[in-house]
């Protein structure tokens, strides 16, 4: 063909090879059901088939509660529960995730019963069968509003086998592991103090409370008439018996009518003192001046040292709320009791106090609790006057009452508001009491030694994880197990109608199971208490009254303690569950729940190896706040839900500049339209999850421009892709520096992030994929290849060099994203071209495999950092001549570098000197050793600017930028054309050739 007339427009666009790709610049929502679908159910069913068995991944879910709608704090914790999975996916293991749902419980339970009040429902069994009924539909139809939402959230599990506390296998599971318990002794009954909310009616864990550090109660100080005292004391003629009174501060007035002893400490030293107005009065030493400050009056010390030792056991006191008549009460010794508090004196009360029953029950002073389920007082408070107490609320007006009374008959010394931290039921919000029930208990005493010995080869994510759960088994000795609901799997104890006491064996279990699989756990409630078939025959043969069924149902704990016996893995080392991860609020409740549930059933099967958790890994992630700090809360209004972060109506759209196209809109960055799962996805893996994570507009920009960076970039690598297939990729060896160096760099971030992820920091691998992105590829790379790129042969070495280095980059920027936004990936796939597909594994069923060790070439490393000192220099140069409009392009300009003195020959500088231009994306770079004459044309430039550069090595030299001595070639826009040539259309030799070649193909 002969050559086109220059004098002829030609068109050297359609001469480059240009990035084409279908990959569009922004998400797709009508293609995002399709992406999710195959990047969740049917990935998660692939692997389930072709994953080996005896490489299994199990990650227990902590089952959120079936009651509301999801907010983030669902999506972090259910986020980062698929993120471990698709990275142990990557590693080659079959992944064991089944969701499941927590649906006992009080929340649902109330609203079932408002709804049965709605309907004009009664109580008693028919009721409570209602309230099943209604709280069972409930439950279904909030999780399967629930699952829908985690499902669009990208997650991959067996969705279709989730499991429900309340589905009929798990309750049969869950009753088995309560049979073990009681086999081995660890289930008992006992009358004594529980966490009991009188604004629900029923006994609490301790998992269950919320303490609010500004609770104010009415304090008091109260003196109890001494009745004896020991014979030495007794016998001081200053010691008036008949008007010395012990003193007891206490910020609970209302359990006094239930007063059994008082105590002192053996080794803390007392004093009797004279008050002008109160009579002789007992106190601790130390609280002295406290006394005086409240009594406002000097005391005159009578008696200044006696040991708690000499009072305890020899001293007793008349009760203030029983009959004259009633037997005086004694001051015993405790370790409780301190000398930097209240009197030095504690009253105690067995009945509305854990430490006071414990001091009282080996003595044989009985647990006395006048108070009822609603929190008020019974006739039994004050016998000798019920009606003075009875019926009024013992956190209201009868706390009044009782101080009331005490100030009438002259025992009240003073009383004050008193601000202090005090229990609240999490659910209600309100304040709770200690109360002695008759209550079922798992005795954790027995088994806690083996609980804290299996935390042993558990890996704590963070650390102090370990601490944390290991403080709370320690301090527990039991577990209060039975609530007083009807909505729940029910305790299955007998009672017997005669004597009240409760039958739980082995075999009565046992046999109420067999029943319960014969007619349904509602049956519990809705048979006639007189069915015999409920009874064991052991019991049916009796005469008498017979037995009844007990009403308590299990604490929700216990239902979901007792989850990991659904896992249907054999235990690997004893650990049915690889990981559990739920929010750190769990190491009271769930993680405690499920260790002790699992250590009880190792020690009921006679297992005799060394104790171990239900998990291998146990990881806690923050609480979700909003952007000024405040824990998310309905009464705010301050509760982002997922789902207008997903479709974008949480940030606003952005406007398009005045008089700019659609194509100037895209430029500007993404548009908050539709950020679909990955947004949420990747603000989940960006967040150090250990902490408190916060969420807000703000946080949400970050994310998306960070979610827009990699799409760009993946828009950019399928585009320079499109006319390359796999069998071209040149060996390493033939690659230039500066795709050694992205190599280097590209093996840099894969290690780190895949470090990050096994090590569970994912927020790590982000910040790492990040600043790759940002400054190693974009600002880096691609700016030094994009003319080997677009203007090379199609076939050239160089060119080829590139994509080879491009389509590692595609791999493996595939593999490190695909458990943090899957949808993306499966994207990039779906528009990639078909000789890379056909010639690739897809990128979410890969299994990584580490980088080359060869591109681990840490000398490249140091030849970076020296050419991007060189390189900051020169952009602050030609920004110089931008400022003053002598520049435009960075290829509008010619590089000149004085070596450093001691400049090694093969310097990076010197090696590299044929992809300088490339790589300071200029025209031309020429070097010279110090002190050698500057180039000719830097002397006749129109324009030239120098500054010196020091080189991280230390060594020194000096960079000049000036106006090229050459023209500018129409199409690659390199200043390359000898100026005698030079013209609209003349090309540099290279583009020359190039066109040529392509001109040949066409003809």
């Amino acid at each position: 063909m002969p050559e086109l007339p220059r004098s002829l427009v030609r068109s050297w666009s359609s001469t480059l090879k240009l990035p084409k790709s279908t990959f569009p610049a922004r998400v797709t929502p009508a293609d995002q059901t399709k992406y999710l679908k195959r990047c969740t159910d049917e990935l998660y069913a692939w692997q389930r088939r072709e994953r080996p068995a005896d490489r299994p991944f199990v990650l227990h879910d902590g089952p959120p509660y079936a009651n509301g709608e999801l907010h983030v704090g669902h999506a972090l914790n259910k986020i980062l529960k698929d993120i471990i999975c698709r990275v142990q996916l990557a590693q080659g293991k079959r992944v064991r995730y089944v969701p499941g749902w927590d649906c006992h419980g009080l929340p649902i339970e109330l609203k079932a019963l408002v709804q049965q009040k709605e309907l004009g429902e009664t109580g008693g069994s028919i009721g409570a069968a209602a309230i099943r009924k209604a709280a069972r539909k409930l439950a279904g139809k909030t999780v399967k509003e629930q699952m829908k939402g985690f499902r669009s959230f990208g997650v991959m599990a067996d969705w279709e086998g989730h499991w429900k506390t309340m589905d009929k296998e798990f309750e049969k599971r869950q009753l088995g592991v309560f049979r073990e318990m009681v086999e081995k002794g660890l289930i008992y009954r006992r009358f004594k103090p529980v966490y009991w909310s009188p604004s629900t009616g029923t006994a609490l864990a301790e998992a269950e409370l919320e303490y609010k550090d500004d609770h104010v109660s009415t304090a008091a100080l109260v003196k109890f008439p001494l009745v004896s005292l020991p014979p030495t004391l007794a016998q001081d003629p200053l010691v008036q018996v008949k008007d010395l009174s012990a003193v007891i501060w206490t910020t609970t007035p209302w359990t006094l009518p239930a007063n059994a002893v008082i105590a002192v400490h053996e080794s803390l030293e007392y004093a009797i003192v004279q008050s002008d107005t109160h009579g002789q009065l007992l106190v601790a030493q130390s609280r002295l001046e406290y006394l005086e400050n409240l009594l406002k009056e000097d005391l005159t010390v009578i008696i200044p040292s006696i040991l708690g030792s000499q009072l305890a056991d020899q001293t007793t006191y008349r009760p203030l709320f029983k009959s004259v008549e009633a037997e005086p009460q004694p001051i015993i010794a405790a370790d409780f009791v301190t000398a930097d508090s209240g009197s030095g004196l504690v009253h105690c009360a067995p009945g509305h106090g854990m430490d006071d029953y414990e001091a009282c029950v080996p003595r044989g002073i009985p647990a006395f609790a006048p108070v009822d389920d609603q929190g008020r007082f019974t006739d039994k408070a004050m016998p000798k006057d019920p009606a003075r107490l009875s019926g009024k609320s013992v956190l209201g007006d009868g706390n009044a009452a009782v101080l009331e009374y005490i100030d009438s008959e002259g025992f009240l010394l003073a009383q004050h508001q008193y601000e202090h931290k005090y229990p609240y039921d999490w659910r209600s919000k309100l304040p709770i009491i200690i109360r002695a029930t008759e209550q079922w208990f798992a005795d954790v005493a027995d088994i806690r030694g083996r609980a804290v010995r299996a935390l042993e080869d558990v890996k704590f994510v963070p650390a102090s994880g370990k601490q944390r759960l290991e403080n709370f088994v320690k301090n527990r000795s039991e577990w209060c197990i039975s609530r007083q609901r009807a909505w729940g799997v029910p305790i299955p104890a007998l009672y017997h109608r005669g004597t009240g006491d409760a039958v739980l064996t082995k075999d009565s279990v046992s046999h109420i199971m067999s029943v319960i699989e014969q007619r349904g756990i509602d049956a519990w409630w809705t048979d006639d208490q007189s069915d015999p078939a409920w009874i064991p025959p052991a019991l049916q043969g009796e005469s008498g009254p017979g037995y009844r069924r007990g009403t308590d149902t299990m604490d929700v704990w216990f239902d979901s303690g007792t989850s990991w016996a659904e896992i249907d893995i054999p235990p690997r080392d004893g650990h049915p569950a690889d990981v559990y991860l739920e929010g750190t609020d769990q190491h009271r409740g769930w993680f405690q729940s499920g260790l002790l549930t699992y250590i009880s059933h190792q020690l009921a099967s006679g297992e005799t190896t060394a104790p171990r958790a239900p998990f291998r890994t146990l990881i806690t992630h923050g609480f979700t706040l909003d952007e000024e700090g405040r824990k998310m809360s309905k009464s705010i209004g301050n509760v982002i839900h997922p789902q207008p972060i997903m479709d974008g109506t949480l940030l606003p759209p952005l406007k398009p500049r005045k008089g700019k196209g659609k194509k100037q809109q895209e430029n500007q960055g993404p548009v908050y339209d539709a950020l679909g799962p990955d947004a949420l996805r990747m603000w989940a893996a960006g967040s150090d999850y250990t902490r408190d994570v916060v969420m807000g507009k703000q946080v949400l920009q970050t994310v998306n421009t960070s979610l827009h960076k990699f799409r760009v970039t993946f828009k950019l690598l399928l585009g320079a892709l499109s006319d390359f297939q796999p069998s071209d990729q040149l060996p390493y060896g033939q690659l230039q520096q500066v795709d050694r160096m992205a190599l280097m760099h590209l093996s840099e971030m894969v290690l780190a992030c895949r470090k990050a992820c096994n090590d569970f920091e994912f927020y790590k691998a982000v910040n790492a994929m990040n600043r790759w992105a940002n400054l190693e590829f974009s600002a880096f790379y691609m700016e030094a290849i994009k003319d080997r790129l677009y203007t090379y042969g199609e076939n050239s070495i160089s060119r080829r060099g590139a994509q080879t280095t491009l389509f590692h980059i595609y791999q493996y920027l595939q593999e490190v994203l695909a458990p943090i936004t899957p949808l993306l990936i499966e994207e990039t796939w779906e528009h990639a071209p078909e000789t890379i597909r056909s010639h690739c594994e897809h990128p979410l069923k890969r299994i990584a495999s580490p980088p080359p060790v060869e591109w681990q070439d840490h000398s490249l490393g140091t030849d970076y950092h020296d050419l991007a000192a060189v390189s900051s220099v020169i952009k602050a140069l030609q920004e110089q001549a931008r400022s003053k409009k002598q520049l435009g392009s960075s290829l509008q300009s010619f590089v000149h570098l004085v070596l450093p003195e001691d400049n090694p020959s093969d310097s990076a500088l010197q090696r590299t000197l044929s992809e300088l231009p490339d790589l300071f994306v200029v025209s031309s770079v020429t070097v010279g050793a110090h002190g050698e004459p500057l180039p000719a044309a830097l002397a006749e430039a129109e324009w030239q600017y120098s500054e010196a550069y020091e080189l991280p090595s230390g060594g020194k030299g000096a960079v000049y930028v000036y106006t090229p001595p050459a023209g500018k070639c129409p199409r690659c826009w390199r200043y390359v054309v000898p100026e005698p040539q030079a013209s609209e259309e003349a090309l540099c030799d290279r583009c020359e050739d190039v066109v040529q070649e392509l001109d040949a193909k066409v003809q």
